[in-house]
């Protein structure tokens, strides 16, 4: 069967577009390694989707799933893809156990990954002690004193979130007291709970302990001074990494793996459209992917009516 739109990755862009396409009754199959939802799923708590006014991670995924379910011309199979490739006038979507799918248009929701250091330590205590998801570990530290390496909205939102759990919540921020790189009502939440305190001018230089993080080395980035402080735990919440490898040599990315397109979310491929976080966007938030996805699959159904 020959589709008339694939759709790769099953968050929020992806199934926006799949809720799209469903509304112009194209015949779509949409791919996705891990379930539905992607990084959304690790939120604990969204405040700022429009008409949700507090609404977990999960539990919006989970409208989203229903909307794209609802219509009869979506299909969804679970598979990782592997290539993504142009054979004549059709594009050709390979997976790893799934086989081959053919389909006139693609939409790229590739989704994002967090970003790892490579800190002395920090692989080696990766599900022990070093975390990325306050949601999935949380648990973990209850009643502990630990760390998060960061100051993005991302950062503030899971210190806030991971004080219901911890003792102790220290957050290790580069730049000069007071400020963060996150929003001012998120700054505003985290500086007033009495649980969370601050590392200002700092930078986390090394991770250690024995089977689990027992400590960690800081260094004061205006004295070079570096010290050692007890730590039960560390979470890492310095930016996201792209999930483009399979792209490399097919679309142009940005600097930093990112995919580039235009106002219509289509790549530099006739054809092939990405949407959500993956792409050079300004913004990376649950409202904008649902955009890019809705712009996208519009896009894909006039490129394939045109074609």
């Amino acid at each position: 069967m020959i589709y008339d739109l694939i759709i790769v990755g099953a968050g929020s862009a992806g199934l926006s577009s799949a809720i799209y396409a469903g509304r112009a009754v194209l015949n779509t199959l949409i791919i996705d390694k891990s379930g539905f939802g992607g990084r959304i799923r690790d939120t604990a708590e969204i405040l700022n989707y429009p008409g949700c006014e507090s609404i977990s991670g999960i539990g919006l995924v989970q409208k989203f799933r229903e909307h794209a379910m609802s219509y009869s011309t979506n299909d969804f199979v679970y598979g990782t893809v592997t290539k993504v490739k142009k054979e004549d006038e059709y594009f050709v979507v390979s997976t790893r156990r799934k086989g081959d799918f053919k389909a006139k248009c693609v939409i790229l929701g590739l989704g994002t990954v967090s970003r790892v250091l490579g800190l002395n330590g920090e692989l080696d205590f990766q599900g022990h002690g070093v975390s990325y998801c306050a949601t999935c570990d949380a648990n973990m530290f209850i009643g502990k004193d630990i760390h998060i390496l960061g100051s993005g909205d991302v950062a503030l939102e899971e210190a806030d979130y991971l004080s219901k759990f911890a003792n102790k919540v220290t957050m290790i921020v580069i730049h000069d007291e007071g400020i963060v790189d996150g929003t001012e009502i998120q700054k505003r939440r985290v500086m007033h709970n009495p649980k969370i305190e601050f590392m200002w001018n700092t930078a986390l230089d090394e991770i250690c302990g024995d089977d689990f993080v027992k400590e960690i080395v800081v260094k004061n980035l205006k004295t070079e001074e570096k010290k050692k402080i007890s730590s039960e735990g560390i979470f890492m919440f310095v930016g996201l990494k792209p999930q483009t490898k399979i792209l490399q040599g097919l679309v142009d990315l940005d600097k930093d793996g990112f995919v580039k397109v235009n106002e219509f979310q289509q790549t530099s491929i006739e054809g092939l459209f990405a949407a959500g976080d993956c792409t050079n966007t300004y913004l990376r938030q649950v409202v904008t992917a649902a955009s890019d996805g809705a712009k996208a699959a519009v896009a894909a159904e006039r490129y394939i009516r045109r074609e």
